[in-house]
């Protein structure tokens, strides 16, 4: 079978871009949401407001595929936009589900984009459809427009404020309405959002990549339970909700984000050098060479390699352009499917001691695939250290991550994992190690600094859906989040 490591690896399941008075707003949105690409390969969509009508497009693929044609953009009129690139995490990447969704209120328009996940989405909207509301996607990102429809408030503010004071879970939001661009992060700030500013236009972004691509500057992080109100009139701050402490998702540091990305101040990049630095540090193994699993096991490795004084080289090789289209071979050549995305480097690996570094493990197989390549191409040893602790359980703040069923380091000890996939030894970073080497100090009580509830099994927030195994009436798809 083909070893395709996007298959056993973790999902972010969208990411959210909006620009406010620039007159490329539309071309400028589609550039920051190529940025963000990594965040979700499955649909990508705009809605742009030129001072009269609301202009939508939305498609399913990548964005380069629909928003890289003038035809397209020039559709795309004003000088204010929203857009959205998502992953869906069931398979399901029907049209209707592509954001940004849009809606016509008694105040006007109103379009959303989202990144995250709502813990009770399937309550609300059960709720909702019993009061008559009526659903036409599968997106929790839905239930947000129809609470703000129902609120009696006057204002716009004030109705999306009424929504999310029952909405739980994690999110990021960018708005668009007639007059404004709003941005709303969760009160505890586990999925990202921050804002640039373009010569005097203000941005707002999942992530500082998207930023650096149009030649905007990093303003700021919008802050946990904050609302970000963009108008003609300038920039405008609130926060309507009880003050908690910030409590990011580790994994925007660990995996999501982009190496090139500023999170806290520092580089994404540095983060993940020096995770794997503390990896080596808690981990002496006797090894000639560390090879990364490439590509989000690159940085670790080389901060491995540093730490260890460890020669690094790229031992696998990996093939940027097969896709998941490829021709399924046939049964009778199926065993050569192994090296259409990823090679072994045998030039650097034959008669070696490996050290394989990877930044996690989900399921296992693309692991055990990937350690049986390395031996077959001549390496003696090959011992795997991941680049964070071992995730025991499942996510539901905006992550694809499989069935606890489906976790192997819920169910199977290291050792049992070790002897699972082949390898030679097999070692994980702490969860004091991932915290330092984040900069920050483990904290062993109900209040960790970051999100970690994959490592620990403590959720910040209420699991509604999950904890009254609610469900939608007619759909199944609700946990495809966005």
């Amino acid at each position: 079978m083909n070893i395709d490591p996007s298959e056993d690896k973790l999902h972010e399941e969208c990411g959210v871009f909006g620009i406010f008075g620039s007159p490329d707003a539309s071309a400028l949105t589609a550039l920051g949401l190529h940025s963000l690409q990594h965040r979700g390969q499955e649909g990508a969509g705009i809605v742009t407001f030129d001072g009269d009508k609301f202009h939508g497009v939305r498609r399913p693929g990548l964005v380069g595929d629909h928003f890289n044609k003038q035809k397209v953009i020039s559709r795309l009129k004003g000088h204010n936009a929203i857009g959205h690139v998502r992953y869906s995490t069931t398979g399901n990447s029907i049209l209707k589900n592509i954001q940004p969704l849009y809606a016509d209120l008694s105040s006007g328009g109103f379009a959303c984009a989202h990144n995250g996940n709502l813990t009770n989405a399937n309550s609300l909207r059960n709720a909702l459809v019993q009061d008559g509301s009526i659903f036409q996607t599968t997106s929790d990102t839905e239930t947000i427009l129809q609470l703000v429809s129902r609120s009696k408030r006057k204002l716009i503010i004030d109705r999306l404020i009424e929504a999310l004071f029952q909405i739980q879970g994690a999110y990021s939001l960018v708005i668009l309405t007639n007059k404004k661009l709003i941005g709303v992060r969760d009160p505890l700030g586990i999925r990202p959002l921050v804002l640039g500013d373009l010569n005097g236009a203000p941005v707002l972004a999942s992530e500082t990549c998207a930023f650096d691509i149009i030649g905007a500057r990093y303003v700021r992080d919008v802050e946990n339970g904050e609302i970000i109100i963009i108008s003609d009139e300038g920039v405008e701050s609130i926060k309507p909700f009880p003050k908690l402490d910030c409590r990011p998702c580790i994994f925007e540091r660990i995996y999501f984000a982009r190496p090139d990305s500023i999170v806290g101040n520092k580089s994404v990049y540095a983060y993940r050098k020096e995770l794997g630095a503390q990896l080596a540090r808690e981990n002496s193994i006797g090894a000639d060479v560390v090879v990364p699993v490439p590509d989000s096991g690159v940085p670790a490795a080389l901060g491995f390699s540093q730490q260890a004084d460890i020669p690094f080289e790229f031992g696998i090789i990996r093939n940027h352009y097969v896709g998941r289209t490829f021709i399924e071979p046939a049964q009778s050549i199926r065993q050569f499917g192994v090296k259409l995305k990823h090679n072994a480097n045998s030039s650097v690996i034959k008669g070696k001691r490996v050290i394989l570094i990877d930044d996690s493990i989900v399921r296992g197989t693309t692991a055990k695939k990937i350690i049986k390549m390395i031996y077959d191409a001549g390496a003696i040893e090959v011992h795997l250290g991941i680049a964070c602790p071992p995730i025991t359980n499942p996510d539901f703040y905006g992550i694809d991550t499989p069935n606890l069923d489906e976790l192997i380091a819920a169910k199977k000890s290291i050792e049992e994992i070790n002897n699972e996939i082949g390898s030679t030894s097999l070692f994980f970073l702490s969860l004091n190690g991932t915290y330092k080497a984040l900069g920050e100090e483990y904290r062993n009580d109900s209040n960790p600094q970051f999100t970690d509830h994959c490592f620990t099994g403590e959720y910040p927030t209420p699991l509604d859906d999950k904890d009254k195994g609610t469900v939608s009436n007619q759909f199944s798809l609700l946990s495809e989040s966005n």
